[in-house]
């Protein structure tokens, strides 16, 4: 997951909007489909049954954690465990992922179930058994490695969904295709990687996925919670660039220049007009932040170019659109106004799309994850400008996509370290949770199309 906060509780109207609608979502569901399909009888046994080996795994990965595009120890013990389930495996897939096939025992769909495996450039500062003590270079330093988003926990609940299922496979109506990515926190300077590399390597074909699942953990979300939500959950990410170009002059002699740092000032200024005076903020929330702005030497000399990056942040695709012709126009218009040239770039290889559920079939599976989590333990979330590239997965097929409590229950949300922090931490139960509701995912999805192919 990009560096941004994962989503707050909601205040009191908040809340009670959101209760309106997990209501509605239940209430919709189609009568067929009003309740869960009918489980294994030994299906509860057969998930704690992984319990301890989830948390044991977990703690390995957190231990021995590797960055993006590099996770080649997580991807051999990955493959190593899928093997030894009689998994169909493949591996070196977008440089380090793993992809396992459990055929069913009956024909039908094909579910996809997706974890990520990357780990971040993060010094741990958390006082745990199990901490990361790894260093790596990144960017040219050297730098500490840590699972500061939860992805180790991630890989550990698919590896022990998918032992859950595989040991259900002649039972399946259907076809689970197992998706640990690498490179969710972007792939390196000059590199590809992450759900993008792999959508366009073929992994949603051959068989062809049906929909695909997906969770992250959540350090600011009690512990036996599911949040999730229809349409836009996790925004949009597009990094921009302008380099504005003036023509240098001695600073005490301004008129006899162009100045690209003032340009830059307005410019800065105009951008932010962008979303607050030119996006219909009743439908989503947008962002556009410039988080770097760098040109001149010394006091005395007016440079010939500034170069500043940033953001654009969007929850709905025409709005992301808008927003990047207003940002163009916006640059290149302020600094013509000044006798400058603005050059602006918004380049498709750091881009990640809209994270959207498929309303639909969110409205199927809401009495899944009821079922799993418990009545009341299931709600809407307020959509974040954070991002997610699970996007790409469900951008080409049905997704449904949510988060997982993970704040131990008598820790307030705001004491709860951030993501991407040295101090993040997450509750181990709260995974137990996670295997069961993937578990259970699959099993609805593939009963309820064989229920419907039989009628």
């Amino acid at each position: 997951m990009r560096p941004e906060t994962l989503p707050r509780l909601p205040h009191a109207a908040a809340a009670r909007a959101a209760a309106l609608l997990t209501a509605a979502l239940l209430a919709a569901a189609a009568p067929a489909l009003a309740q869960p399909a009918a489980q294994p009888a030994d299906l509860e046994a057969r998930c704690a049954a992984v319990d301890a080996r989830v948390v044991e795994w977990r703690r390995d990965l957190h231990q021995h954690p590797e960055l993006s595009n590099r996770e080649v120890r997580t991807a051999a013990k990955v493959a190593e465990h899928l093997r030894a389930l009689g998994i169909e495996v493949e591996t070196g897939v977008a440089h380090t992922g793993v992809v396992g096939l459990i055929r069913g025992g009956r024909p039908g769909p094909v579910v996809a179930l997706r974890a990520d495996m990357d780990a971040l450039p993060v010094t741990e500062r958390v006082d745990l058994p199990f901490a990361s003590k790894v260093t790596a270079t990144y960017a040219g330093q050297t730098v500490g490695v840590m699972h500061a988003c939860g992805h180790d926990t991630h890989v550990a609940m698919l590896m022990g969904a998918a032992e859950v299922l595989a040991g259900l496979r002649d039972e399946l109506p259907g076809t689970v295709k197992l998706l640990f990515q690498p490179a969710e926190e972007g792939a390196p300077e000059g590199e590809e990687g992450g759900a993008e590399l792999m959508v366009a390597e073929g992994v949603l074909r051959d068989p062809e996925v049906d929909v695909v699942f997906g969770l992250h953990i959540a350090a600011d979300r009690d512990v036996g919670t599911i949040w999730t939500r229809p349409g836009g959950l996790m925004a949009s990410a597009d990094d921009f660039r302008i380099v504005v170009h003036g023509k240098q002059t001695h600073g005490s002699r301004p008129w006899s220049g162009i100045d690209p740092i003032v340009a830059s000032a307005l410019i800065v200024n105009g951008l932010q007009t962008i979303v607050s005076r030119q996006m219909e903020l009743t439908e989503n929330a947008a962002v556009v932040t410039v988080g770097s702005i760098h040109g001149g030497v010394r006091s005395n000399i007016i440079p010939e170019r500034v170069e500043m990056v940033g953001t654009v942040r969007a929850l709905d695709e025409g709005m992301r659109e808008r927003i990047h012709q207003a940002v163009r126009r916006t640059a290149t218009s302020i600094a013509e106004s000044m006798g400058a040239t603005a050059e602006v770039t918004i380049p498709l290889t750091t881009s990640y799309p809209v994270t959207a559920n498929d309303p639909d079939l969110l409205t199927q599976m809401m009495p899944t994850l009821e079922a799993a989590a418990g009545t009341g333990n299931v709600h809407i979330a307020n959509a974040i400008t954070g991002a997610e590239d699970f996007s790409f997965f469900a951008r080409e097929v049905p997704g449904l996509f949510f988060f997982l409590g993970g704040k131990p229950l008598g820790v307030a949300a705001a004491d709860a370290a951030p993501h991407h922090t040295p101090d993040f931490f997450v509750d181990e139960s709260g995974m137990r949770l996670g295997v069961r509701a993937l578990v259970r995912l699959t099993l609805d999805y593939l009963a309820q199309a064989e229920r419907q192919a039989a009628r």
